[in-house]
């Protein structure tokens, strides 16, 4: 059965889930709304929204080095209170994130923060590559939408698959650690640095 944008739309403003979160759950529920709320509710992802919007101030600073001192990276994850900070399973999640930094190098935290300029510059050389290609051009859109959205599959650190598990990708993993913790948590920003890379 095709899920609408319809949908998926109402999906997400009654959960305050993520679009393709929403959209497997419709999946799995053959288009039922109920059944897909409660797809959702069962993975705790409904649950994690609704604290979405509660203050994280506290947390951790996790500083990890790869490949003897190849790489290294800092970032700092927040939660809600100090107790959960110091808690083996908030710390795991946050050394966790570290880990997908230093392995997979996303670029940005979200996909907001990508750079207008930077979508820009990336939808034109997926343009002029597809037209290289010789593909339609009554086509040429599709394909820049698609390669854009590989493009933000890659840099952004929400986006990506889950190295540990790439069933799922860390915005997921994230919400689990929420579900499961029971405090909003956020990855506030990070750095990445490798030896002998510009500084620019």
């Amino acid at each position: 059965m095709a899920i609408t944008a319809t949908q998926i739309k109402d999906l997400r403003e009654a959960t305050g889930v993520g679009f393709l979160d929403c959209r497997k759950a419709l999946e799995d529920a053959n288009g039922d709304f109920d059944k897909a709320v409660d797809f959702l509710r069962e993975r705790g992802l409904a649950k994690a929204a609704k604290r979405a919007d509660r203050d994280a101030s506290e947390g951790v600073l996790d500083i990890y080095d790869h490949g003897n001192g190849r790489v290294g990276v800092m970032v700092e994850v927040n939660c809600e209170t100090d107790f959960v900070a110091r808690s083996d399973a908030f710390r795991t999640f946050a050394h966790d994130v570290a880990l997908q930094i230093a392995a997979a190098s996303p670029r940005w935290v979200t996909e907001d923060q990508v750079p207008q300029s930077e979508l820009d510059h990336e939808a034109e050389i997926a343009r002029n590559r597809a037209i290289e290609e010789g593909k339609p051009e009554k086509i040429l859109d599709r394909i820049v939408e698609g390669r854009l959205s590989k493009f933000k599959d890659e840099t952004v650190l929400l986006k990506q698959p889950f190295i540990k598990n790439e069933d799922i990708t860390i915005e997921q993993h994230l919400h689990e650690a929420v579900a499961a913790i029971g405090e909003n948590i956020v990855i506030r920003r990070f750095v990445r640095w490798e030896v002998g890379e510009s500084s620019n």
